[in-house]
């Protein structure tokens, strides 16, 4: 697969800034803020409940902050929908597959490849010049892509035949098909064997080195988060806690509270939750 082409890293940076997103008065994210680096592997990480999964929506298009601003380069994405922030070079891969069972590996991402066909109807009626050469186009930068996550065995099967590894490579493959610059990754490893994230380890590394794309990685094996990532954000209760290196994140007294529930020394204790706070909701 060809990488995606070369621009000015300011350009391609993912900034929070001070997020706040409100379920019926109850808070699942507030005063988020970070910012991801064009051409870095960016976790968030947090207990269950801690909102990661709530601000993949947000980035996303899924859901729209009550209050704050997300831009990427100078695209801002507070208010704008999923299709629309799949235009700008952002595509995401789901915790919970978003797959057509009953289709085979190929078929599925040329599905998802849809939203770069530029013909119309006329061509589509005829197939012919335009219409014929970009369904060429996207058909080998499918090919290209089955090869890169290593499908090509796969490649005829209905996914709802293939095991549960694959069928997680295969979202991920769909993802791609979009030619992102800017990759979520939720949860990608989940109910994954050893076997199994060891090769996904692996192609996110591909992604990110081979490839030049950004990724912003879910994940709670934090042994993976630790080994692969450049920097490391933490929320919990729906609020950013640390962020740093994985070092420097690993090292916090306010993550080893968060995990373990045991009270650090020199970690102030929230006050009383004002009214209207709650844990946050989702992941």
């Amino acid at each position: 697969m060809p990488p995606v082409s070369a621009a000015p890293p300011a350009a391609r940076q993912l900034h929070v800034e001070n997020v706040t997103l409100t379920f019926g008065g109850l808070n699942a994210l507030t005063d988020v803020s970070l910012i991801v680096p064009e051409g870095e592997i960016v976790s968030i990480i947090g207990p269950n409940g801690a909102g990661k999964t709530s601000l993949l929506n947000c980035i996303s298009g899924f859901y729209h902050p009550t209050r704050g601003r997300i831009t990427f380069g100078e695209h801002d994405l507070s208010r704008s929908a999923p299709n629309v922030v799949t235009g700008f070079g952002i595509a995401r891969a789901f915790q919970n597959l978003e797959l057509f069972r009953g289709l085979s590996v190929v078929e599925n991402l040329l599905l998802a490849r849809h939203t770069h066909l530029r013909y119309g109807l006329l061509d589509s009626l005829f197939f012919y010049g335009r219409a014929s050469r970009q369904e060429a186009e996207n058909r080998a930068y499918v090919e290209r892509i089955v090869d890169f996550m290593e499908l090509e065995a796969y490649r005829a099967h209905p996914v709802g035949t293939l095991s549960y590894g694959i069928q997680k490579r295969v979202e991920v493959a769909r993802a791609l098909t979009l030619a992102p610059r800017l990759l979520l990754l939720d949860e990608p490893m989940a109910g994954m064997n050893v076997e199994e994230k060891e090769d996904m380890v692996r192609f996110i590394l591909d992604i990110q080195r081979e490839q030049g794309i950004t990724v912003v990685l879910i994940e709670h094996d934090l042994g993976v988060v630790m080994d692969i990532s450049d920097r490391v954000y933490v929320l919990d209760f729906g609020q950013r806690i640390a962020g740093g290196t994985p070092a420097e994140v690993s090292a916090d007294p306010r993550v080893i509270e968060a995990y373990t529930g045991v009270a650090q020394p020199g970690v102030a204790q929230p006050a009383a939750a004002p009214q209207g706070r709650a844990p946050a909701v989702g992941t």
